[in-house]
């Protein structure tokens, strides 16, 4: 199972970074969200999920799941889209100003 996240990880990764490089703003945004999930999804199997174990801290439990890695990937779910709608916001009013959708569209002096 380990070996299956570690491809998954490394494939959004490797997609990511190749989005990243491109000429468009779409691809660019694009890339930084499959990025953003890679982390989240590593950030997940960093919690070490334990089925049957309550996130909490009881009294007559044998054992806890530490909370906080999901509490970590669950905001950065939040804070990943609303930072992915203002890019494509900012993107948008780029293109209309500048008429075009370029990375590196922006007049020179």
């Amino acid at each position: 199972m380990e070996a299956l996240f570690a491809l998954v990880i490394g494939v959004l990764i490797g997609s990511g970074v190749y989005l990243l490089l491109r000429r468009r703003t779409f691809p660019v945004v694009l890339g930084l969200t499959l990025v953003s999930y890679a982390v989240n999804l590593f950030l997940f199997a960093m919690g070490r999920l334990q089925v049957g174990r309550a996130p909490v801290i009881s009294a007559g439990a044998a054992g806890y799941t530490d909370p906080v890695p999901q509490a970590l990937v669950l905001t950065a779910i939040v804070i990943g889209f609303a930072m992915t709608a203002f890019v494509i916001v900012l993107a948008l009013r780029a293109r209309a100003l500048l008429g075009g959708d370029g990375v590196d569209d922006g007049g020179e002096p």
